[in-house]
This record gives C-alpha cells, structure tokens and sequence, in this order.
C-alpha cells in the first residue's frame, strides 16, 4: 500500500463532498422534497464509498472493529444504497413522488430490494470466510470462495445495473430537453443539458467499473491472474466519480456565474459609450461623484455604473430636446427598426445632440429637458435593458439617423420642424418661405425679427 492510492480515492471523495456542501442549503430548505432528498443521497454514498475504499480507511476500520474485511463489507453495503440512491432518483426525476402514488409505489419497492441485497451482504459475509486482509484485491483474491463469491456478484450486479439506469434515464432527459423545451437556449437550460451528458457519461464510466471488476472475477474463476484489469476498473471508478460530480455542479454553477459574473461583466462593457458619452466635460465643477470600492464584485459595480450614469443624465436633462429624440425615433421607425430599438435610438441622439451642445457652451435651460427627462423615464419603464440599447447606438453613430442638434437655450421651435420630421430632407436646414435654406444661428446669436 502507498499513500498515493489512498489520495486516488480520497480526491474523488473530497469532490463529490464540495458538491453535498454546495447542495445542502437546498437540502435543508426543501428536505421534504424527495428530488433533493435522492440527489443528496446519490452524492453521499458515492462520497461515502469512495471513502471507506482508500486503503488507509480499510486498515483503520479492520483494526477498530478487530474483524478482517470488515471494510470489505461497510463499502459493499455502501455501494448497494449508492445503486438503490440512484434507482429512487430515476423514478423521482420520471415523476414527482408527492403526488404520484406509482412512484411511491416504486420508490418502496427499490428500497425494500435493497434493504434486502444488504441483509444478503451480511449474511454472506458472516457464512464466508475471508480471514486474510486484502486492502485493493478483496473481489479477485476471494473470487471462489463460498459465500464470499456470491457477496462480491451480488454487489457488482446491483451496482452496474444501477449505473446503467441512471445513464440511460439522464441521456433521456438530455434528449427530451433538446427536442421539447424551448427553455433550453436559456442559461439554466442548456446548464441543464450539460449537466445531464456530462452525468450520462459519468455513470457509463461507472458501468464500465463494474463490468472490469466482473471481468477480473470471471477471470479469477478461470484461474487466470487479471487483477490489471481489476485496478483499470478503480481508474474508471474515479473518473466516473469527478464526471458525475461535474454533472451535478454544473446546472448549479453555471447559472449563478452568469446571473453574478458574467451578465454584469458584459453589461458594464456595453454600457461604456454611453458612460463615456455622458462624463464627456461633466468633472469639471469638482463634485463628487460615485466610486466603488476595489473589492467590490460585478453586481455591484454594475448597480454603481447605472446610478452613475442615470445621475449624469438628469445633470445632461437641461440640455436635453424632446423634438430631436422624437426625430431620431420617427425616422428609425421609417428605417425599420424595432420599437426598442427606435427608442434607444431616439434617446442616443437626444443625448448625442446634449452633449454637443453642452460642449459648446450653450445655455442650460431645465424647463425645455423637462419633456426629455419624462420621456427617457416612460421608456425606462416600459424597456428592459434600455440604458443598454441606448449606449448600444451610441457605439454604432452610423446607425444614428442624421437630425437636427440641440437647440440652443433662448430659441423659438421653428415651426416647421415643430409640425414633423417629413417637413425637410436629413442633413439639409429647412427652407424659408423664399424657397432658400434657413442657416441656424451660431449659439449666443440674438433672434431678430
């Protein structure tokens, strides 16, 4: 025996118990449900049985209890409520048992049968006869010896067919997932997915386990020495424990990376032109804006970049126009573009056309960014994601509409474009009653009559 096999064995173990811990939260609130009750189960007596099977388990355990093997013993009758685990968690994922009195029905009747294959663990071990210790060849070294012979088949049997079903069910549900549940291009969705395959695969390595260590005894009874094949099947029986642990985590984890992580992280990249956009010549007057603590995480650094942002709009509202953001929709509605994305796009001028004129030194007046402000607040209201939208179109200036820029604070609305957008061509300034263009004034220019 070297250390090594025992980290083999312990690794596995310390995994599947990081996933118990992960799920136990859930455990203790719904510890009435039995879906969580099997998942628990299932990663508990895997845990459990990789555990008591590292060697300096086995030797501790014989030298406590004073019988040779025992271990041998604890461990089948570990994986037998492993297969028994997994035999109740097929029929709770086929239907809910709650409500269900066949699964109940069935749910009782794969336990009662386990209980059974336990007690005939028992009772063949105590008829057999294995009084020399095996720390890592138990199956093959006493492959023909009575009763012990039948101990080790009914474990092994038990534990593949288990394994099989357990695969079999989840690659159903994979498959079922992938043709009928139009959730499943969500995150949680095709978290779901993958988690499944990966759980497919892992109890198929598990299969694979059993079937080597079945081999090795057929071989043993043969009188061939196939003990290799045997400690290949240990192999398989640790990568099937990290598949099945992966499988597990992953519905779990990917979803909360992505509400926590990722989501955040590419929001607050999104929303970079339209931050820049409205910072642009605002950290002049020395005030003091909004920071966030270096240690903060990505939802709270997107929860401070929206207020952010939303105070140095209502700061931008003075020189806000309602007619150049009700131009830039109606002409990204004639383009044809999506209600949201008209929005957005209307707003993006609005505060393009804002920032400009601030730039250029004009003359805030509140009353006429009063509309503006409403406007970008019904929008805000009705729109999911519309700081996004807008900041996605500030990014994108060829896909603003050409139109008007903000007028200077002091000037009249002239009435053509008060009457509409379609009263004058784009990038041309309307045309006076003589026919020929009106040129704006420079800002600051006094209005003449």
């Amino acid at each position: 025996m070297t250390p090594q096999e025992s980290v083999n064995l312990y690794l596995p173990a310390a995994a599947l118990g990081v996933v118990l811990l992960v799920k136990l939260p859930s455990l203790v609130r719904r510890w009435r449900t039995p879906m969580v009750c099997s998942v628990n189960a299932v990663i508990f007596f895997q845990a459990a049985a990789f555990f008591f099977s590292a060697p300096s388990t086995i030797v501790f355990v014989n030298r406590v209890t004073g019988i040779a093997n025992f271990s041998a013993l604890m461990v089948y009758c570990l994986l037998s409520a492993y297969a028994c685990a997994c035999r109740v968690l097929m029929e709770n994922w086929r239907e809910d048992a709650r409500v269900a009195p066949r699964t109940r029905r069935r749910v009782r009747r794969w336990i009662w049968g386990h209980v059974v294959v336990a007690v005939l663990l028992v009772v063949c071990f105590t008829l057999g006869e294995a009084p020399v210790e095996r720390q890592r060849d138990f199956e093959t070294y006493y492959a023909n010896t009575p009763f012990i012979r039948e101990m080790v088949l009914l474990c092994l049997l038990a534990c593949t067919a288990a394994a099989a079903a357990a695969a079999a069910a989840c690659r159903k549900w994979a498959r079922d997932i992938r043709r009928k549940c139009p959730e499943r291009k969500s995150p949680a969705g095709g978290a779901l997915h993958i988690g499944l395959s990966v759980l497919t695969l892992g109890f198929l390595t598990n299969v694979t386990y059993g079937v080597a260590k079945l081999v090795a005894v057929a071989g043993a009874w043969a009188g061939h020495d196939w003990e290799a094949i045997n400690q290949v099947g240990m192999a398989f029986a640790c990568l099937g424990t990290v598949l099945v642990a992966a499988g597990f985590l992953i519905p779990l984890v990917v979803p909360w990376l992505t509400a926590r992580v990722f989501g955040p992280l590419c929001m607050l990249r999104a929303l970079g032109p339209l931050r820049r956009a409205v910072r642009a010549g605002c950290d002049r007057d020395g005030r003091m804006r909004l920071t966030t603590p270096w240690y903060a995480g990505p939802g709270r650094r997107l929860t401070d970049r929206m207020t952010d942002i939303h105070d140095r709009m209502l700061e931008l509202g003075a020189y806000c126009s309602e007619e150049v953001r009700a131009h830039a929709y109606a002409r990204a509605r004639r383009a044809g573009r999506t209600e949201s994305e008209s929005v957005a796009t209307g707003l993006a001028a609005m505060v393009t056309a804002a920032t400009d004129a601030r730039a250029r030194g004009v003359r805030a007046d509140p009353a006429q960014g009063a509309a503006a402000i409403r406007a970008l607040r019904a929008a805000e209201a009705e729109h999911h994601d519309l700081l996004v939208g807008i900041s996605r179109a500030l990014g994108d200036p060829a896909g603003l509409p050409a139109g008007p820029t903000a007028r200077p604070a002091g000037l009249p609305v002239r009435a053509d474009f008060a009457a509409g957008p379609e009263r004058h061509s784009p990038g041309r300034s309307p045309a006076g009653p003589d026919g020929r263009e009106v040129v704006e004034p420079p800002p600051g220019t006094p209005v003449t009559g």
